[in-house]
């Protein structure tokens, strides 16, 4: 039977038998992109986006090592970037957080709070096992949405609220964190180096011996737990492990609810002081319509004071009146 190479493109060639070596690799010729090195595809790979590279990891194995790469530096980039611009904001506002509630910042910083929060959530959902080289930062559609989130914060002057600009990422994010929770960790726990310790059980070799080995053998047959025990074990280890994880989940629902509480009392803060600063207004505005309507009543009371008074003094003195003429005319023909 003649001895065959199974070449790089999944080509099976004859293997020429009086030659002691195979035949070298062919290049891909199939796919030129794929030969190519890895520097090259990665700058070819960065005009897509995250989420496209992400799909991309089905194409081939040297595919999927690229992209996999590609993914983690991309969330290794987006925290940096995060950084750079959490820094630039806090350079702008002042220090004191009374004046920074009423600053032109305020949001920009408030949304860069909340990203921070799902940073720091993802970091701890997936990190832990892509250190562990056991997956690679796998929503690459997250990504996306936080290098969106960042870019509208740094163009925009006065930006949206942050539960409105934050709604898609906490989504997209909270969906991912919840599949690789209930999906991809169950599998990974399996790899984890010291996961599988009951192949390991019977560590050491028999000393040569029939003595030796039999009394090896029985105490190994005593110390060695039965199969119903391991499984019974491996049971509990699973449902352990299912609780931490949805007490662990519980825990960071209840860390975002009570940063998003947190948000909206420093809004309702900021609202107080806003209505209280129009009823000062307000009240200035009416302190002063009062005056003047004070000033427009004794200006008519004094006006009509005068006013009676000088009828009074008519009154007395005829002479004085502009009639005084017409009725000393009668007086006289009366004599």
């Amino acid at each position: 039977m003649a001895a065959v190479v199974v070449s790089a493109d999944g080509g099976v060639a004859p293997l020429d038998p009086d030659s002691a070596s195979p035949a070298p690799e062919q290049p891909l010729q199939n796919n030129a992109l794929l030969g190519l090195p890895i520097v090259a595809i990665e700058n070819i790979l960065n005009f897509l986006s995250y989420d496209e590279i992400s799909l991309l990891r089905l194409v081939c194995k040297r595919m999927d090592m690229i992209c996999q790469r590609m993914l983690n530096q991309g969330f290794l980039k987006v925290e940096r970037y995060h950084n750079l611009c959490q820094k630039q904001v806090k350079a702008q506002l002042p220090r004191r957080e009374s004046e920074r509630r009423n600053h032109s910042l305020a949001r920009h910083a408030d949304i860069l709070a909340a990203v921070e929060t799902r940073l720091s959530l993802l970091n701890m959902t997936f990190m832990k096992y892509v250190d562990s080289n056991l997956c690679c930062f796998i929503p690459g559609k997250v990504i996306d949405e936080i290098y969106r989130v960042l870019r509208y914060v740094n163009s925009t002057r006065a930006p949206q609220r942050a539960h409105e600009v934050l709604q898609e990422l906490r989504d997209i994010s909270s969906m991912a964190m919840e599949y690789f929770d209930e999906k991809i960790v169950p599998i990974l726990k399996k790899r984890l180096p010291g996961a599988d310790l009951s192949g390991r059980l019977i560590g050491s070799a028999p000393v040569a011996g029939t003595s030796s080995s039999l009394t090896t053998m029985s105490l190994l047959a005593k110390n060695t737990p039965s199969r119903s025990e391991m499984t019974k074990v491996q049971q509990q280890v699973k449902v352990n492990g299912a609780s931490m994880t949805a007490l662990r989940r519980e825990m960071q629902e209840v860390r975002v609810k009570q940063l998003e509480q947190q948000k909206q009392l420093q809004d309702q803060e900021q609202k107080l002081l806003e209505q209280s600063q129009v009823m000062g207004e307000q009240n200035a505005r009416l302190a002063e319509l009062e005056h003047k309507l004070r000033e427009l009543m004794d200006s008519a009371v004094a006006s009509s004071s005068s006013a009676a008074a000088a009828e009074g003094l008519c009154l007395k003195r005829p002479r004085n009146c502009p009639d005084l003429p017409r009725h000393s005319k009668r007086l006289r023909s009366k004599k």
